[in-house]
């Protein structure tokens, strides 16, 4: 299969060279990729806990085959000018199912692929992670990606560990913290990106991978989550240089439709919404109009 470089990968990359910490609220369709494009970040995840909620009302369980991940992506990269990180989870199987994995990813349009070691199948990392696969596995796997990459299927990788999570019962909170920063560091050895440890416990930690790991440093703000949510400017300081925020939009959204739905139930119309002409702004009837009108133009 023969790939170009990607110019999405190319953008995200020099994102991700300039100084300081990039918040990355994360998306779940093409119209919350979108609203974040339009608020002004310079980037966004699509994520795959509020991808398999979403879609199909599902929890993120490994449920979503790669399939569906890819669908939902397509339109999302289509809908937006910003680089899209993806999360590819385990790669979806062996080392050629990573590979052809991060083949189609890229293809999608996005510019970086996330892949973890959780045992397949996989949940999500502030939910109970009870496993990860061996060192030579979660290494085969990032080896794997990297090798598709240098390929010519131009993706920033992501390489994620829940060893701090999976492993802290059976070998202790310390020995686990240490065995997911030892795997961070065999990641970016190997090529890798982005390095991110799911889940730390507490700033400390946090800081503690972000003087043991070498390179572009990603940290989960999620609410109500495992991690504590701090403040950008001291993550920041910390030394991370991406902040997603996974649930945010997905959490405020549900929230909001259902205070709707109690408003009507109420017999009242919702006051908390856009007006009609914005939202048809938002999803594009003005550049739908202004292109008939400029097609009939060229006719004449």
């Amino acid at each position: 299969m023969a790939f170009e470089s990607s110019s999405a990968a190319n953008d995200l990359r020099q994102l991700l060279s300039g100084d300081g910490l990039r918040l990355m609220p994360c998306c779940f369709d093409a119209l919350s990729a979108r609203l974040v494009e339009q608020a002004g970040f310079g980037l966004t995840f699509m994520s795959g806990f509020a991808v398999a909620a979403a879609r199909a009302a599902l929890p993120d369980t490994g449920l979503l085959t790669v399939s569906e991940m890819l669908d939902q992506g397509r339109s999302i990269c289509s809908a937006v000018s910003i680089p899209v990180i993806g999360d590819g989870d385990t790669g979806h199987g062996n080392t050629a199912n990573v590979r052809r994995t991060v083949q189609q990813f890229a293809a999608a349009g996005f510019a970086g692929l996330m892949l973890e070691d959780q045992v397949a199948p996989k949940r999500c990392g502030h939910t109970g992670v009870r496993e990860v696969v061996s060192r030579q596995e979660a290494l085969s796997r990032i080896r794997a990606a990297v090798a598709a990459r240098d390929a010519g299927a131009d993706l920033v990788i992501v390489a994620r560990t829940d060893a701090r999570s999976a492993l802290a019962s059976t070998i202790g909170e310390a020995a686990a913290l240490e065995e997911a920063i030892w795997r961070l560091n065999a990641f970016a050895d190997l090529g890798a990106d982005v390095l991110f440890l799911e889940a730390p416990r507490s700033e400390a930690e946090m800081e503690e991978v972000c003087r043991q790991v070498p390179g572009w440093r990603m940290v989960n703000m999620l609410e109500e989550g495992i991690t504590p949510v701090v403040p950008p400017e001291r993550l920041e300081a910390m030394g991370f240089r991406l902040a997603a925020y996974p649930l945010t939009l997905l959490s405020c959204a549900a929230a909001a439709m259902q205070a709707a739905l109690a408003d009507l139930a109420a017999g009242r119309t919702p006051e908390a919404r856009l007006d009609f002409a914005s939202l048809q702004r938002l999803v594009g009837f003005e550049a739908y109009d202004a292109l008939l009108a400029s097609d009939a133009q060229n006719l004449t």
